[in-house]
């Protein structure tokens, strides 16, 4: 059983998208670009995530260090000496950001880059929670903050996806189609840098200047350039690192590799270079990949490969994004309490499964009773398998008093719930 809960409304989505999120992954995801321009009065729509006043706290008060923030100039990235230095007497580590030499360099012309917001930054750190709860994919954030008619970096595409929020000023985006569609993150754009340049001397797929409250999606590989007009712009990027059939692939090869024929060492001496020695060494492969994937045709076979290649991307996701945090205070303290009456609720964006495993029967000391496993991650909890549908009814995500979790006495019910409360899984609502 997967204990995520599921995607509801889009609410992050929605906020970026508008009205077409539903059909949103059928119509855009990984395809086109899509342009949702502000409506009256919807220019601060943003607002509540990042402000420029954000900026200069993050700079000047939070005693960041590379490599949260970068610069660059006319497309050249900055050393970090140009912007960093010593944090003082009790912070003497010297590649915290020196609000000073911010100041010079951007006055100067260079465009500030904020990064990993959805770690800094208490707003993106739940916004990016909810949004790759609505995605399935790992999400990040950087700020882009451009004095005046800088473009900032040349033309170029990213290998991962990204949704444009613009939150002050104008800038003028270009957008022109891909010369290497969907490219992996081992293929960035410096491999095709003299087809990027060629293709931005034609006329663009969208030419904008994204307002206050704009919103812009571009799947990876596209090609965009953008430049600041009039004052000081703000705009944040989230992008994306979708995983691809690649990685299905990938993972399924991991679950087959596993099969006796293909675990069978090379020959002693095998010259890699020679195709007279590696032909028949490639061909023993393909033919031991083809049996092994022939068992597509048993239906029991088949499930047990889609389960186990689905879990371990599901493994790698919980990896890749970080859950809720935990407060360590409020949760001692919610332990020191805990009673029937407290309430509690599923971590969020904490992506797991419950595993109903079975006992060993017998009289003897080696005999178990059934239990019920959650796998989150590396984590493995084992609880009674009376705790099966409290469990399933805690991740829903809705609040609920420990007395009222179902199938448990209270008694039993605040011994499960100090369990989960300690080990992270639940946490004070």
């Amino acid at each position: 059983m997967d204990a995520r809960p599921g995607p509801g409304r889009l609410p992050a989505l929605t906020r970026m998208v508008g009205d077409i999120a539903p059909q949103f992954g059928a119509e855009f995801w990984a395809t086109k670009p899509y342009l949702n321009e502000a409506g009256a009065g919807e220019a601060s729509r943003f607002a509540d995530l990042f402000t420029a006043e954000a900026v200069d706290e993050l700079v000047s008060e939070r005693g960041l260090r590379t490599p949260f923030m970068r610069m660059a100039t006319e497309g050249s990235v900055l050393k970090p000496a140009a912007y960093t230095a010593p944090g003082g007497f009790g912070a003497e580590v010297a590649d915290q950001v020196s609000s000073e030499k911010v100041l010079a360099e951007f006055a100067a012309g260079a465009t500030i880059v904020l990064q990993g917001l959805h770690r800094t930054w208490p707003a993106l750190v739940d916004f990016t929670r909810a949004l790759t709860d609505d995605l399935g994919h790992p999400a990040q954030v950087n700020a882009y903050i451009t004095p005046a008619s800088n473009r900032g970096f040349d033309p170029h595409y990213d290998v991962h996806d990204v949704f444009v929020l613009q939150i002050s000023g104008e800038k003028h985006w270009r957008i022109h189609e891909p010369v290497h569609e969907a490219p992996l993150r081992d293929q960035p754009w410096s491999d095709h840098r003299a087809a990027v340049a060629a293709r931005a001397t034609g006329a663009p797929y969208i030419d904008h200047v994204l307002s206050p409250g704009d919103a812009l999606y571009l799947p990876r590989g596209w090609i965009h350039s953008a430049e600041a007009l009039g004052g000081t712009t703000v705009h944040l990027t989230i992008g994306v690192a979708a995983y691809t059939r690649a990685d299905v692939a990938a993972s399924l090869l991991n679950v087959i590799g596993e099969t006796e024929a293909l675990r069978t060492s090379l020959p002693l001496g095998l010259d890699f270079d020679d195709p007279a020695e590696m032909g028949p060494i490639v061909s023993e492969v393909l033919a031991a990949l083809q049996t092994a994937l022939a068992v597509r045709d048993e239906r029991a076979a088949a499930s047990r490969q889609v389960e186990r290649v689905g879990a371990a991307l599901s493994r790698r996701l919980a990896a890749d994004v970080r859950p809720e945090p935990v407060s360590p205070l409020a949760t001692v303290e919610a332990l020191a309490t805990l009673d029937a009456a407290t309430v509690v609720r599923w971590r969020r964006s904490q992506r797991a499964r419950l595993e109903q495993v079975p006992g060993d029967a017998g009289d003897g000391p080696a005999a178990s009773a059934d239990s019920v496993r959650i796998v989150a991650g590396a984590k493995r909890l084992s609880l009674p398998a009376e705790a099966t549908t409290a469990l399933e009814r805690l991740v829903t995500g809705e609040p609920i008093a420990v007395g009222d979790l179902p199938g448990l006495d209270p008694d039993s019910a605040v011994v499960v719930a100090r369990r989960l409360l300690r080990e992270g899984v639940v946490v004070p609502a």
